[in-house]
Formats: C-alpha cells, structure tokens, sequence
C-alpha cells in the first residue's frame, strides 16, 4: 500500500558520508532519499527538478558552504533544513547561526564506522527528519525582547536564614525541535534574580556548550552547561551537556544537579522525564515545569509526575511552537495549569514564583 513518504535530500561533499545518511535514512519505512548532491549547486538543480519535504545539509562543503545556501533557502524557498555537523567547536558556532537562519535541527554527522554510534545516530536521524517534515517554519525574524510583568524584588523576599526546609523554587524547563530558538526568546526577558533554572534541551554534545555561552552573553541571568554537583542558584541557568542526563537534587536546603549516563529514555538522552521526574521527587510544590516546542511525548510522563508532586505546570500553546508534539502530549494527560504563548510564559514563571513565596 503506497504511503506518502518524506522524501529527503541529502547534501554532504562526503560521498562516505551521503552512502552513511542515505542508508540509514532508507531504513525508516516513513523516509525516502529522494537524491542526493555534494555541494548546494548541485543541490539547487536536484530542487529544480523535485522539491523534497527535508533536506540534510552539510555546513563545510567547497564551492558554497551550507550556511551561505541555507540562507538563500529560507528567503527563496523554505524548506525544512536539519543540519548534519561534525562534532567540532567551529561546527558547534555555525550550527547555532544556522538555527538562526532558520534550520528546524541540529544533529552530530554519524561516526562511520562504529556500530552502535550509528544505532544510536539512526534513531536520533530519523527522528530529526520526521521532526523536520511537520516543523512550521518560521522566516526568522529580528530579535526583540519583551518585558516581565514584574519587578524582580516582587518575585522573591531576599531569604532569612538559610532554613532546611526551603521554599526557594526550582524552574525545570523541557524542549526540542524549534527549542534553541524558544529559549533564546524566553530566558532573554527574564530579570538578573530569577529563580534557578534546569534545562534539558535535545542536543548533540559539544553543540550544549556553545549554545549555552552564546545564551549567557544574551541574558540577563547567568546560563551554563551544567557540570556535576553545580548548586541551583537564582540568577542563573543550567543547561544539560548533550548525550548526558540531567537530574535535580537537593541536599538540605541546596538544590544541584547530578549529571549521569544511562540509556536513552524515550529515545533521549539528555530526557526531559528524566528531569522532570527529578525535579518532582526533589522540589515537589517548589517546583515550576516548562514544556516547550518539540517532536514527540518526552516530558509528558515527567510533567504528570510533577503536578501529582505540587508544582505548577505550564506548556507553550500551539500557534507558538514551531513543533507541538511534547506540549501537545502533556495537555493531553490534563496535567498542564496553563497553556500560553511563549512570550508570555515568563511573567507566568515569574508570578507562580513570587505566589508561592508570599505564604
């Protein structure tokens, strides 16, 4: 029975490569590789001829890089771009600037070679292509930020006495597809004291680092990658390493974070249930989860451990997200306070901090 594959592109100067992607793309009965091309010229003239639903692209390529063709892309003719990069530092800065232009994703190149790397890459490929192929794309628009509603000093009387039983609230925050982008626009318009942040962003490693440098240069509030045993503090984020799991932790009335291995949780690692169910056993009522863009369920289960443990519970609403998969999972389960836009879901963590403290 003839189904509507997604038809995708590749374009890599690798032919190591473009024989890697294509064999592992064509074993997902939803994909077809449609062609192939070694440079984005070659990749305009494959366009001509048939327009594909995702296209692959390489950054590094002779005669134009992806990043100068991406961009021409996305004002002549969008298509849904996932970026396939070489786990470098260089790489990890231009794929953050191609998620600027407009690419839906950001994956590690497949270590030819190893076998469960590219078991592992097979998921993770297939997924950030199907992911792709329902994205809304967006034309990427400048950057503007907008204000909170409150003050800092209405967000949380300065702490007494450092007590054991702490009400000091933790904002443990979920996203994937379209997130980098979601969480540039939210964590920007947060003020300098905020309440600690956990972050668990799908993301290749290395590519964590860089993200977060260029999100500290753009906020307010401190962001880092997170390091085990790294405390939560208020004016600051945390954002998990890529390929690590993220867990919330507290010791007395100390909240950190342990970084872990482990195996992938709803096809993740780092895994948004991971945190959130953390976060639900460690903070409970102190607690405020954040679902954001994404393909798929992670964090949905995590998100209904949370509201059972207390917190309060918030998902970016549809017309927002450039995927809604996760908040769309987690509004189903009926375990989501509220539905909001995303420029308005940081007055939202902001007033559920400040209510809580007021008792």
């Amino acid at each position: 029975m003839a189904t509507n594959k997604i038809k995708v592109l590749i374009v890599d100067d690798s032919a190591v490569v473009r024989q890697t992607l294509k064999e592992i793309l064509s074993s997902d009965a939803e994909i077809e590789v449609m062609a192939t091309a070694g440079d984005p010229y070659v990749a305009a003239e494959r366009i001509r001829d048939c327009v594909p639903d995702v296209i692959t692209l390489d950054i590094e390529m002779p005669r134009m890089d992806g990043l100068t063709f991406l961009k021409k892309l996305m004002t002549q003719h969008p298509i849904p771009v996932v970026i396939c990069s070489s786990l470098a530092e260089e790489g990890a800065q231009s794929s953050l600037k191609a998620l600027e232009y407009g690419a839906v994703e950001v994956i590690a190149k497949p270590k030819v070679g190893t076998k469960q790397f590219l078991e592992d890459s097979r998921i993770e490929l297939c997924q950030a292509v199907k992911a792709a192929a329902s994205a809304r794309l967006r034309k990427p628009g400048p950057s503007h930020t907008v204000e909170p509603k409150l003050t800092a000093d209405a967000v949380l009387p300065p702490a007494t006495s450092a007590m054991v039983e702490t009400t000091e609230k933790v904002i443990a925050i979920g996203a994937s597809t379209g997130g980098t982008e979601a969480l540039k626009t939210l964590l920007e318009t947060l003020p300098a004291d905020s309440p600690g942040i956990v972050i668990v962003q799908h993301m290749p490693e290395l590519f964590t680092r860089a993200f977060a440098n260029r999100l500290d240069g753009l906020c307010h509030i401190t962001v880092k990658e997170a390091e085990n045993n790294d405390s939560i503090l208020r004016g600051r984020a945390l954002i998990a390493p890529g390929n690590h799991h993220l867990l919330l932790k507290r010791s007395g009335a100390r909240y950190y974070v342990e970084i872990k291995d482990g195996p992938l949780v709803c096809r993740h690692r780092p895994s948004v249930d991971v945190l959130f169910r953390s976060a639900a056993r460690y903070a409970g009522p102190n607690a405020v989860g954040v679902i954001l863009t994404g393909m798929g369920d992670d964090g949905a289960r995590g998100m209904a451990e949370m509201k059972q443990a207390g917190a309060y519970t918030i998902a970016q609403d549809e017309a927002s997200c450039i995927v809604f998969g996760m908040p769309k999972e987690a509004i189903k389960l009926g375990v989501v306070d509220r539905v909001l836009p995303l420029t308005s879901i940081a007055a939202s963590i902001l007033s559920a901090s400040a209510q809580s403290c007021a008792h």
